[in-house]
């Protein structure tokens, strides 16, 4: 009989529990579900991922699933994850950008990576927290581990928006809507209208440049517009992008999905910031050993200075996380 995938999510809140159960639901491995230790006086009787995770198995008999679930506050339990989804640190608040959240989720992000490095040395790691492409550098530098096994959650859910916001404009299903977006996460994504079509059609023949450009500059700021409506950060659409990707690598589908992964020469990454690479959002081929390939394509000139300048930002974004924590240069 073949082992089971095991995969860990660490973080139990929103993201982290609604990547539980869609684990469990599609059946793609045993889930543990890790959380930090309450500090707290009012909560140190609490163990809130166990819970989450005796809820989610108490709907196995009606959801027709058989999986392992653990909730722990232990690092222990994520031996032997050969996926681990990293969601920990706090999330958005009204008013909050995602550079904002540097000073604290790195810290957080640093010490989960820690005890990765100790615990599941071999796992590929997908990163969620933000912001974004700061914490996969993170997560990169203090575990050691080679490029292909640390990749970030951010394509998925931006594609995923601009593709909602299409089809609302269109009145036509999602499923026939094909787009990309590339650079950082949120507002310095790059658009690429041009490679956007509906079922083959280009959607440059379907809608006017300004209608199309009002869905580019919504994907670009969707995740405001959730926290401005329910006052943090959304976590259905982040955890199903989340998902695409963790369902690509355990059952090596070898999906081309936007992730943010690490680049050198490809789109100009490394002549942009100084001869080093960076990790961005790029169309990644995921399979059993992370991101198994870059697919690469020539731009136009306006995407690429839309690319560089997304690149300068994401390197700034670096410099102030370093500033805080030297030893991460």
């Amino acid at each position: 009989m073949m082992r089971r995938a095991k995969i860990s999510v660490i973080g139990a809140g929103n993201i982290g529990g609604e990547c539980a159960r869609s684990i469990a639901m599609k059946e793609l491995g045993d889930v543990v579900l890790l959380d930090i230790p309450y500090t707290d006086e009012a909560r140190k009787n609490l163990h809130m991922p166990k819970g989450k995770a005796l809820d989610l198995a108490c709907c196995g008999p009606v959801e027709n699933f058989d999986a392992s679930i653990t909730g722990t506050f232990d690092y222990k339990d994520i031996e032997g994850s050969d996926v681990i989804i990293v969601t920990a640190g706090m999330p958005r608040k009204p008013g909050m950008s995602r550079d904002d959240l540097v000073s604290i989720n790195a810290g957080i992000v640093k010490n989960v990576a820690e005890n990765i490095k100790k615990y599941a040395p071999g796992a590929i790691v997908i990163v969620v927290s933000n912001p974004l492409d700061a914490m996969v550098y993170v997560m990169w530098k203090v575990t050691g581990f080679p490029a292909h096994r640390v990749l970030g959650q951010a394509g998925a859910l931006d594609v995923a928006r601009y593709k909602t916001f299409l089809a609302m404009e269109l009145g036509v299903s999602v499923e026939d809507i094909q787009g990309l977006l590339l650079g950082g996460h949120g507002d310095d994504m790059v658009p690429l209208p041009r490679l956007t079509s509906v079922n083959g059609i280009p959607v440059s023949d379907l809608l006017p440049a300004d209608k199309i450009q009002a869905c580019v500059e919504r994907a670009k700021v969707g995740g405001g517009e959730v926290v401005k409506l329910m006052g943090t950060s959304a976590w259905y659409a982040p955890s199903a992008g989340t998902i695409e990707m963790v369902e690509a690598i355990v059952r090596d589908k070898k999906r081309v999905i936007p992730s943010a992964a690490f680049c050198d020469s490809e789109f100009g990454v490394a002549k942009s910031n100084g001869g080093k690479g960076l990790f961005v959002g790029v169309p990644c081929v995921l399979g059993a050993k992370g991101v198994e390939k870059i697919l690469t394509f020539k731009m136009n000139e306006q995407e690429q200075k839309f690319m560089d300048e997304s690149i300068s930002h994401v390197k700034d974004l670096i410099g102030a996380t370093v500033k805080l924590f030297p030893e991460l240069a």
